[in-house]
C-alpha cells in the first residue's frame, strides 16, 4: 500500500514521522491508517491507493469548519496567489480583517496576526508579559507547544494532567523557567484564587479556553475575569478550538464573558494558514515595547482566506448546521453503546464532541473501533468535529 510505505519513509526522515502529533497513525491505527492524502472534497478524502472515505472525525483537526476545498475561499486564495501573494508591500487584506474581527468582537479594537496557533498563543502571552512587565502565567487548558506553557512540566511531569495532553515532555525548555507557567483546573476557582493568593503580584496573564469538554458552573468565568483583573493579570481567552463552531465569533459571546485578548486560528480560515490575536488598544498597544514580527505574517493568502471563511459563515449561518450535527452523532454514539452494551461517556461541544469507553481497555477498544470504521469506509475514532 502506497501510504504505508510512505509513512515508513516517512519515519526515517522526518523525527516522529509527522509534523502534527494528533496526525499520527499511531494515534489512531497502526500500521492501517491511511496516513496520506491525495484530495479532499466537502467531507471526503481519498487516499494515495484511491481509497475514498468519509471523514467523521477531525476534520483537519478541526480547521476545515465549512468542509475540505470549499470553493469560495478557494477561489479568494487563487486570486490572491494570481495577484502576487508576497511583495515588499503589505496587502490590504490583513487590514479589512482587522477591521472585522473588531466588528464581531465590540469590546475589542486591534488586531495581530500570525500563521498558526500556537505561535498567535506565545504571541498573546509575550504581549500580556510586555504590558504587565511580569514573568508568569495561570492557565486552564491546551494552549500549544511553546516554553511559555510546556514550562509548567518542569516542576513535574504530571503538571499538564487534565490539560487535555498529559506526560507532555518539556525537553528543551529552559530549567530556569520552571515555576512561570501555573495550571488550575477548569469549574476550580479555587485553585485561581490559591494561585493568586500566592503569585498575584507576579501574574502577567491568566489564560483558558472559554469552555471544551464541559459546561461552566454559575459564576466560573466572570470569577476567573474577576481573579485576573483584581492581581493586575491580562485575562486571555483562547478561542482556537472552541470559536466558531457555536456561532460566527468566539464562543465568549455566547457566554457572556469579554476577555483582554482572545486568539483565533484553526476554523477562522478553512485549513489555510492563518491565526489571530484580537484586543482592547490598551493592552494590544504593548506589541510596540516588544518585538514580535515574521515575514511569513505579512503574505496574502491567509488573511484572504480569513475574510471568505468568515463572510461565508455568517451568511450561511454555520454554526447552525454545526450543532445539531454534533447532537446527532452524540445520540448515534450513546444508541450504540446502549445496544452494543458498551459503557461510555459522550461530552463535548456538539460540534466538538468526543466519547471515551469506560472500560479497563478502552485504548484497545477505541483502535478496535476505528478499525472497523475504517473497514466500512469511515475515518472514525473517539471524536467528532463537524463541518458544514
Amino acid at each position: 500500500m502506497k501510504g504505508q510505505e510512505l509513512y515508513r519513509r516517512a519515519r526515517a526522515r522526518i523525527p516522529g514521522g509527522t509534523q502534527l502529533l494528533s496526525k499520527r497513525p499511531e494515534m489512531f491505527l497502526p500500521g492501517q491508517w491511511p496516513s496520506y492524502y491525495s484530495r479532499a472534497e466537502g467531507s471526503r478524502v481519498w487516499d494515495l491507493d484511491g481509497r475514498c472515505f468519509l471523514d467523521m472525525s477531525y476534520s483537519g483537526i478541526g480547521a476545515c469548519v465549512l468542509g475540505y476545498a470549499d470553493p469560495d475561499v478557494n477561489e479568494a486564495v487563487c486570486a490572491a496567489v494570481n495577484a502576487g501573494s508576497m511583495t515588499t508591500l503589505n496587502c490590504p487584506e490583513e487590514v479589512e480583517l482587522a477591521d472585522l474581527l473588531c466588528e464581531i468582537h465590540p469590546w475589542a479594537e486591534m488586531a495581530r496576526f500570525t500563521r498558526s496557533g500556537g505561535e498567535a498563543m506565545a504571541v498573546a502571552i509575550r504581549i500580556a508579559r510586555a504590558y504587565t512587565g511580569r514573568d508568569k502565567i495561570a492557565f486552564c487548558g491546551y494552549h500549544g507547544w511553546h516554553d511559555w506553557y510546556l514550562a509548567a512540566n518542569l516542576a513535574s511531569d504530571d503538571r499538564l494532567e487534565g490539560h487535555l495532553l498529559p506526560g507532555l515532555n518539556p525537553a528543551g525548555v529552559p530549567k530556569n523557567l520552571a515555576g512561570t507557567a501555573l495550571p488550575f483546573r477548569y469549574n476550580c476557582p479555587e485553585e485561581l484564587e490559591d494561585i493568586v493568593h500566592a503569585h498575584g503580584g507576579e501574574l502577567a496573564a491568566v489564560v483558558m479556553e472559554p469552555m471544551r469538554g464541559q459546561q461552566p458552573k454559575d459564576g466560573f468565568l466572570g470569577r476567573v475575569s474577576e481573579l485576573a483583573r483584581h492581581c493586575g493579570a491580562v485575562f486571555i481567552l483562547g478561542e482556537i478550538t472552541a470559536g466558531w463552531r457555536m456561532n460566527s465569533g468566539g464562543l465568549h459571546l455566547l457566554l457572556g464573558i469579554n476577555p483582554d485578548l482572545a486568539v483565533f486560528a484553526k476554523a477562522i480560515s478553512n485549513g489555510f494558514p492563518m491565526g489571530a490575536v484580537i484586543g482592547s488598544g490598551r493592552v494590544m498597544q504593548a506589541a510596540q515595547s516588544t518585538f514580535i514580527s515574521s515575514t511569513a505574517w505579512t503574505e496574502r493568502t491567509g488573511p484572504a482566506a480569513a475574510l471568505a471563511t468568515i463572510r461565508k459563515h455568517r451568511t450561511l449561518r454555520v454554526s447552525e448546521r454545526l450543532i445539531p450535527s454534533g447532537r446527532q452523532i452524540q445520540d448515534i454514539w450513546s444508541k450504540g453503546a446502549a445496544t452494543a452494551g458498551l459503557p461510555i461517556t459522550v461530552s463535548g461541544l456538539p460540534p466538538l464532541s468526543h466519547f471515551q469507553f469506560d472500560l479497563p481497555d478502552a485504548q484497545a477498544c477505541r483502535t478496535l473501533f476505528t478499525q472497523c470504521m475504517l473497514e466500512r469506509g469511515f475515518l472514525a475514532t473517539n471524536a467528532f468535529y463537524a463541518n458544514f
